[in-house]
């Protein structure tokens, strides 16, 4: 079986293939100061609630945006698993060809995902990361890599406004009923989402016109469910994005 692992800012998710089917996924809070020693454990207990162990782990595979928690989990799996895990970086086979003017400076997560939506949904396409970040990565016809933009995440966002705001509050991240809040926690729910579901539409539009072209829109990331619900130019979500590229990516350096 092969352990996939995405490190995120804010999440990790992990999912165990067995094959080409996905077995298993579970999602825990990326923390920055667990040693290997805590995370063994971890994961030993959540391969066991699934009726799984960890030997039962052959091939490990994994991408992160965190690089003190990327030598951590190399040393999880050394010590704990026995296993060398493939870690998705610089000179890793992706069959992506990254054209940015940096190619070192993008996400090992968005590498992925372009290499798991073209092999999916062909190209040209677009993928709309609902995370920590909102990032809209583009994919050529041919699998180029060709760019994308930035955005503050929903909760990013959310969670800055709370904290610079004395006056508003807190709150829970779920459609409001109309787009005119008639109080104050229905305004902010408004804006958030709906403000959102614009952010979406709009970058998606004027990536199109530059391409030239419509393209298939796949959303992945916590929220992408949420934000889908409320717009047409969105055609899939697809939650599991992540984990299936670097599956892929794996068999494509190990065949």
């Amino acid at each position: 079986m092969l352990l996939a692992v995405d490190i995120g800012n804010t999440e990790t998710t992990l999912g165990v293939f067995e094959g080409e089917k996905l077995k298993a996924t579970w999602h825990i809070a990326t923390v920055i100061s667990r040693t290997a020693d805590e995370i063994a454990p971890l994961l030993v207990s959540l391969l066991g609630n699934k009726g799984l162990q960890s030997s039962d782990i052959r091939e490990v595979s994994f991408c992160s945006v965190v690089p003190p928690l990327t030598a951590t989990f190399e040393e999880v799996f050394r010590r704990y698993f026995g296993i060398s895990p493939m870690v998705v970086a610089s000179g890793i086979k992706t069959g992506v060809r990254i054209c940015m003017d940096n190619p070192r400076e993008v996400g090992a997560d968005r590498i992925v995902n372009a290499a798991a939506a073209h092999n999916l949904y062909g190209g040209p396409v677009i993928i709309v990361d609902l995370g920590t970040t909102t990032t809209f990565d583009t994919v050529s016809e041919s699998g180029d890599y060709m760019g994308g933009a930035i955005a503050p995440g929903i909760v990013t966002a959310t969670e800055a406004m709370f904290q610079k705001a004395a006056m508003l509050p807190s709150v829970e991240l779920m459609r409001p009923d109309r787009a005119i809040g008639t109080n104050t926690i229905d305004a902010m729910k408004s804006g958030i989402v709906f403000g959102y579901v614009g952010l979406v539409e709009g970058m998606v539009a004027r990536i199109q016109g530059e391409l030239g072209t419509k393209t298939k829109v796949i959303a992945t990331g916590g929220h992408a469910h949420l934000i889908a619900g409320e717009t047409k130019v969105i055609d899939e979500v697809s939650p599991d994005l992540t984990l299936i590229g670097l599956k892929l990516i794996y068999w494509m350096n190990n065949s």
